[in-house]
Order: C-alpha cells, then sequence, then structure tokens
C-alpha cells in the first residue's frame, strides 16, 4: 500500500457495540496499528503505549484503532483489563490484514509461521492513507506515532 492514495472502504467487527466501517468516519484522522495477538509482552506494551498518549491524540482530532485477529470476546477481555480508552477491531478473516499487507510468514522458535507484521498506517480525514510503518519495534512507536500526526497536521 502506497502512501498518499485513497484507503479502500471496509468494514471489521468492533469492541463497543457496532462494527467499525471506514466511509462512516470520513471527517476523522485515523491511527490504525495492527498487532499480532491480545495478551502478549509487546503487545501489551505497545497497546499501553497509546493509551497513554490517547489524550495526546484526541486533541489532534485522530481516532486511535488496535487491530488483530483475535476475537471480538478476547478484545473486549484485552481492553477492559488493559483500560484501553479506544476501539479494537477483530480481523478474524484477514481481510484487513489483506488489505494493509500486514501477513508475513516468520520464525517462531525454529518454525515458520504466517502471521501478522506489527504495522501502523494514518489515515486521514479524507480516508487517504498518509503514513506507514512496518516491522514496528515497540519502544518509543507511539510517541513517533504522534510526533508524525503532529507534522502532517502542521503541514
Amino acid at each position: 500500500m502506497l502512501d498518499d492514495l485513497p484507503v479502500a472502504d471496509f468494514s471489521a467487527p468492533c469492541t463497543g457495540g457496532a462494527p467499525f466501517v471506514l466511509s462512516q468516519h470520513r471527517g476523522t484522522a485515523l491511527v490504525l496499528y495492527f498487532y499480532p495477538r491480545d495478551n502478549t509482552p509487546g503487545c501489551t506494551d505497545e497497546g499501553i503505549q497509546f493509551r497513554d498518549l490517547h489524550t495526546a491524540f484526541t486533541t489532534l482530532a485522530v481516532r486511535v484503532l488496535g487491530v488483530s485477529r483475535d476475537s471480538l470476546r478476547s478484545h473486549e477481555n484485552f481492553k477492559a483489563k488493559m483500560s484501553f480508552p479506544f476501539e479494537l477491531l477483530s480481523d478474524e478473516d484477514e481481510a484487513l490484514c489483506t488489505l494493509f499487507g500486514v501477513m508475513k510468514s516468520k520464525n517462531m522458535y525454529g518454525k515458520q509461521v504466517r502471521g501478522i507484521e506489527r504495522s501502523t498506517f494514518i489515515i486521514d480525514a479524507e480516508g487517504v492513507l498518509r503514513r506507514q510503518w512496518r516491522g514496528v519495534k515497540v519502544p518509543g512507536h507511539a510517541q513517533a506515532v504522534l510526533e508524525a500526526v503532529r507534522e502532517l497536521k502542521a503541514a
């Protein structure tokens, strides 16, 4: 997926009730972060970073959403346990993972497995992809995303 191109409309099950439909959120910029699994150390740390910076994102009129292949029930539990103030999208059928090209072969404990490559995308209020990070390293990532959002808003 290339920067500065419109993102195809999508719908996904979402914590908090109604499914998330991209086209229904025109006018709001989004940070969409893909992570491998609920309740794992790296994914928990990443979510905590976005949680702790949530007020800064909302002050900039940016909505943060996490995405993984976990079930909606798993997401609801993870969100409640970690007090995430943002919603999580369930992508059990990998439709969003495919749209954003985040499924990769990974080596885990000597075995090849397919999984989500930790990735983050900024989508502007018109639904255009403005920035992306792939192969994300968790430490400091949410802060880097916030700084990128500030730069885009200032431009």
